[in-house]
């Protein structure tokens, strides 16, 4: 394995200036062209089916043998995870034959690996209005509306799917995902609706009995007057003992979990500190370095891990673990896609307890509820654990700040800016918690959205979100007093973006995401000058448990 690369980046550099930078190549044309297409489309509801041409009315046909020519390189694009190749190819297929429906099939087909799930719908509505007795069109604009959460009309076109063809073992299985997912959605609603307080402050984590083949790391209860407050003591802020920590840490490197009991005396402790804090957080750099070799005070910024616990534990054996001289901001998307999420999440909060200023949390898109069921992290904790747990983690995720200021100068958050043109750094500071994000409004913004290359604002490609430009970067960071946005929420091939005129920086942390992407990982350091320096690293091995092994029903959907 190659070792880790550092890259310098001035921080008032130009993207298409910076030696050593990895920037964005996009052409601006055919992106607008893109979000023009997606705009113009998605003025409805584009996932009920009644989405508006997205071509021209009269498609033409220039040259139809080149199509084909065309659509069979994006295939071999496709197969080989070249998913934007793929992209580009399927599109030239579809200038030179603009009436054949496969071609935009297969172009959704891409998109949803790229999970740009509001292009996968249009252009899968448009196979349908050339075809509609092409039932791929069907099944993927199905899968795309399942990523979105959107399971009763998913539900629809997998039926459209069975009808056609019965005896599709893996459509019914889609169709049957869906029903359960809607049922699950009901019964939960019924719930909520019914309950008058949340399980945290019901549950007795100190009547969870310790079986005695538990072999994992135990607590040594702290002396206070109280003896039934000991154990709970030991999961207050602070006074968890890093040591503690670090057998966990062990433990789980062994394939093995921390017993439930101390799981919900984490979680139910986790809640209420994170619920204390504000949506926006102030962050310091420390004193002093993290060690005697690096004496220059610095905080470390990582984007997505989802589930990928060695490549986390990598960067801890690269960076050193988190401590009050050794800070990190880890921005979001812990859990979902890979296999290991309850690791890195438990890992995370853990060191959270241990040292509350070693370690900053955000929420990101994929702490939510409507991602967990879809993208594995349900399924994996109810099989490590239980549906009281997973009802836990879900309270935990909706008290996670949503962003951060470091040092006056660099905005941190998991997606992006907000839509509003006049907000400001006290309005994301009151948005209020404790909630699922909807569609729409602030929240929605901070976790779902996307920088775009051209000026302006367009919908998002993901169907969630809006895409925002330079100028509304530029703007928002110049109104508030600041130098930089840093968000994740997208891989990268080298780990990290630069764009914008510098203004924005795009970090990924889960490298050979879903191991299949073969993109690097990358996190950044920020000392006094706030100036960004890349790290770079590889995937490390795993054990054999592939990404989304626990997404019963559609893993094969979104890998």
């Amino acid at each position: 394995m190659a070792g880790p690369t550092s890259t310098l980046i001035p921080k008032t550099a130009d993207e298409h200036s910076v030696p050593g930078a990895v920037t964005s190549e996009s052409s601006s044309a055919d992106s607008l062209s893109v979000f023009e297409t997606l705009s113009s489309s998605m003025n409805g509801n584009a996932d009920d089916g009644n989405v508006k041409d997205k071509v021209d009315d009269a498609p033409v046909v220039i040259d139809a043998a080149k199509a084909i020519e065309l659509k069979d390189k994006g295939n071999v694009a496709l197969a080989q995870y070249h998913f934007n190749e793929a992209v580009e190819l399927y599109t030239e297929a579809i200038a030179n034959d603009g009436t054949n429906a496969v071609f935009y099939s297969n172009r959704a087909m891409a998109y949803i690996k790229m999970e740009s799930y509001g292009l996968a719908i249009v252009d899968a509505t448009r196979s349908i209005e050339l075809n509609p007795k092409y039932v791929k069109g069907y099944y993927r604009r199905g899968s795309a509306l399942f990523a979105l959460g959107r399971t009763k009309k998913a539900r629809k076109d997998f039926r459209t799917v069975c009808g056609h063809n019965p005896r599709d073992r893996d459509a019914r299985s889609k169709l049957a995902a869906c029903d359960k997912a809607v049922k699950e959605t009901a019964f939960a609603a019924a719930i909520e609706s019914s309950s008058t307080e949340p399980l945290s402050a019901t549950l007795d984590a100190g009547a969870i009995r310790m079986e005695p083949s538990y072999d994992g790391p135990r607590v040594v209860p702290v002396e206070v007057a109280d003896a039934d407050k000991k154990e709970e003591f030991f999961f207050a802020p602070g006074m968890l003992p890093v040591d503690f920590v670090m057998a966990c840490v062990g433990h789980f490197k062994e394939q093995k979990c921390l017993h439930r009991r101390y799981v919900a005396r984490l979680l139910i402790s986790l809640k209420s500190y994170f619920r204390s804090m504000p949506s926006l957080l102030e962050i310091s750099l420390p004193e002093m370095g993290p060690d005697d070799n690096t004496t220059e005070p610095r905080i470390t910024v990582c984007g997505d891990t989802h589930g990928q616990f060695y490549d986390l534990l990598n960067i801890f054996d690269i960076n050193g673990y988190p401590s009050s001289n050794n800070p990190y901001l880890f921005n979001g998307d812990f859990v979902d896609r890979g296999s290991f999420s309850v690791e890195v999440v438990v890992t995370l909060f853990l060191f959270k307890l241990a040292c509350p200023d070693g370690i900053y949390l955000h929420r990101g898109n994929h702490e939510t509820k409507n991602m967990n069921k879809i993208y594995g992290f349900e399924g994996e904790v109810k099989h490590k654990y239980d549906v009281v747990i997973f009802d836990l983690f879900l309270e935990t995720f909706q008290e996670l700040p949503l962003a951060s200021v470091i040092g006056g100068k660099v905005f941190v958050t998991h997606g992006g800016i907000p839509s509003e043109g006049a907000a400001m750094l006290e309005d994301i500071k009151n948005v209020k918690r404790g909630r699922e994000p909807g569609e729409s409004g602030l929240m929605s913004d901070l976790l779902w959205s996307d920088p775009q290359p051209f000026p302006g604002k367009s919908p998002s490609k993901r169907g969630v979100g809006f895409a925002f430009g330079p100028d509304i970067t530029e703007n928002f960071l110049d109104r508030n007093g600041l130098d930089l946005l840093v968000r994740s929420h997208e891989v990268k091939d080298e780990g990290y973006l630069v764009e914008h005129g510098g203004k924005t920086i795009t970090v990924f942390s889960a490298p050979n995401y879903c191991d299949s992407m073969g993109n690097k990982g990358a996190f950044i350091h920020f000392g006094k000058k706030y100036i960004p320096e890349f790290t770079q690293f590889e995937a490390v091995s795993h054990p054999d448990i592939r990404p989304m092994a626990y997404a019963a029903g559609m893993s094969g959907l979104f890998m």
